[in-house]
């Protein structure tokens, strides 16, 4: 269910959870890999479609819908990854290349700048590309100036390395409020979190992972995990197994939708 700002204070659990997800992270990840977590995003005017178009990614288009999976007559799950790009994400790209799964990547703009040769492959193979701000700040706490400038610098960042126009964010920790939903609004950004955390930036245990996303996804789950952690990488391979068993589709966030997401508006499942 996808939910205004009149529900933001039924999905506040969520975001106090994406919270506590992510307090002690940023102090045990290197800063080359900067670690982060799960939030939500918001969309502003000017809604586009997610495409790779830029000579630099030499890839046909990512469409809104793939044709071939219709999330309202299937079974569709959205796995999402944040706080990369980072070494072993390269790992976790042939994963779901050998399974033919896309996924949605919520990048860290520092990291798309030091990793940009993993965000084009991203790109090339059809995975969705959205925003998780430049360096992982609260977006609560600083001014209006400084989350604008978070958030241009990541599309920019982005931009260049792909061609590619982001339309979704996800706030670090899911901290979000009105004035960051303002923001994003202006930005043309849709807050996206979660339904599913199998806290893996806590429980490094790639078993651990695997059963709880197994266990409690369901049809129109959007799961959050964190491609900087190679025990979470090391999951995805059983997690898709497992799915696939139950008759699940992997799909990317706009996918799963099937239509644009309102700028403003923030987004737990479908």
């Amino acid at each position: 269910m996808a939910g205004r700002w009149a529900g933001l204070t039924l999905r506040s659990s969520a975001v106090v959870v994406g919270f506590s997800v992510c307090g002690c992270l940023a102090a045990s990840v290197p800063t080359a890999t900067r670690s982060a977590s799960s939030g939500g995003t918001e969309r502003g005017a000017g809604v586009r479609v997610v495409s790779v178009e830029s000579a630099q990614v030499p890839a046909r288009p990512l469409e809104l819908v793939d044709p071939a999976v219709d999330c309202r007559t299937r079974k569709c799950v959205a796995l999402t990854f944040d706080d990369g790009p980072a070494p072993v994400t390269g790992r976790l790209l042939d994963t779901l290349a050998a399974h033919r799964v896309r996924a949605t990547f919520f990048l860290v703009g520092e990291n798309v700048e030091r990793h940009p040769e993993i965000v084009a492959r991203e790109a090339r193979e059809g995975h969705e590309l959205a925003n998780h701000s430049y360096s992982h700040p609260n977006l609560r706490r600083p001014s209006e100036r400084v989350v604008r400038r978070q958030l241009r610098r990541t599309q920019e960042a982005i931009r260049r390395a792909t061609g590619v126009t982001p339309t979704l964010m996800r706030p670090p920790y899911g901290a979000t409020d009105r004035g960051v939903a303002a923001i994003t609004r202006e930005l043309g950004l849709a807050q996206v979190l979660w339904s599913v955390d199998p806290m893996d930036w806590r429980v490094r245990d790639k078993r651990h992972v695997a059963r709880v996303v197994s266990h409690e996804a369901r049809e129109g789950s959007i799961v959050l995990m964190h491609d900087i952690h190679p025990s979470t990488v090391a999951a995805v391979p059983r997690i898709i197994e497992r799915l696939s068993r139950k008759g699940y589709f992997f799909v990317t966030v706009s996918e799963l939708f099937g239509r644009p997401l309102v700028p403003g508006e923030i987004y737990t499942d479908r």
